[in-house]
């Protein structure tokens, strides 16, 4: 028996383990920085409807090309203010979607007085201007619209002067600026032809008819379906020499 006990004891003693040195905090940053080492730590799956790794910021804040999806038409109707009714300032405002569909048509109080209604063309008469918006107004929710968005129109920079406005060229389509609208309707390319004689060439339709004046919806309808006549061909060309718009 007591040979036994001597040897028990005479064995080596084990030692209690140390215990690790610094907080529990500072050994989990150790943990996590040997881990990110090793590459095991698990990278955050992109959430649902994020851009992914893969696509990169660049591609996913690249806007669609053309902006074809994002194309509006835009037809502005002027009246006259100023000595002699000789200024022209807005009175109406019609845009539409790729599809034709209305998406702003409304009356436009000038901040002058209206010398001359201009009837004849714009189709504007008194008593329209007593559910108008004014003109500040007005302006604010047409370029919330236009922000961003290729705009198509005939002889637009018309309308863009009527709203103070100064929409970016490379997103700015003026039918009466196409050679290649006028070569498919039988017209000079260097000739600036009006809405009418396009639409009638091109898409076999009258407009502008009667003395009642111009519809502005009507007029941006049309012009959304004349740029599409030749939206591919002038895209192409635009790619190719964007200079020479």
């Amino acid at each position: 028996m007591s040979d036994l006990i001597l040897n028990v004891h005479a064995g080596p003693v084990a030692r209690p383990r140390a215990a690790p040195t610094g907080n529990r905090k500072h050994q989990r940053f150790l943990q996590r920085r040997r881990a990110q080492r090793r590459g095991l730590r698990r990278q955050p799956e992109p959430s649902r409807g994020s851009p992914s790794a893969d696509s990169g910021s660049a591609e996913a804040a690249a806007p669609p090309s053309g902006a074809a999806d994002a194309a509006v038409a835009i037809d502005c109707e002027m009246v006259g203010t100023g000595p002699g009714g000789r200024r022209s300032a807005l009175a109406r405002c019609s845009i539409v979607g790729r599809g034709g569909e209305v998406l702003y048509d409304r009356y436009v109080r000038p901040a002058a007085p209206v010398v001359d209604f201009r009837t004849r063309w714009s189709g504007i008469r008194r008593h329209h201007m007593a559910r108008a918006v004014p003109f500040v107004t007005a302006r604010k929710e047409i370029l919330r619209i236009l922000a961003g968005k290729l705009v198509v129109g005939h002889a637009v920079y018309n309308d863009f002067k009527a709203l103070k406005y100064f929409h970016p060229q490379a997103l700015t389509r003026d039918t009466s600026k196409m050679p290649l609208l006028n070569r498919k309707g039988g017209f000079p390319e260097d000739a600036t032809v009006s809405l009418k004689r396009l639409a009638k060439a091109l898409l076999h339709k009258d407009i502008q008819v009667g003395k009642s004046g111009h519809s502005s919806v009507e007029d941006a309808r049309t012009t959304m379906e004349l740029y599409k006549v030749v939206e591919v061909e002038w895209e192409q060309h635009l790619l190719l020499a964007p200079k020479q718009e």
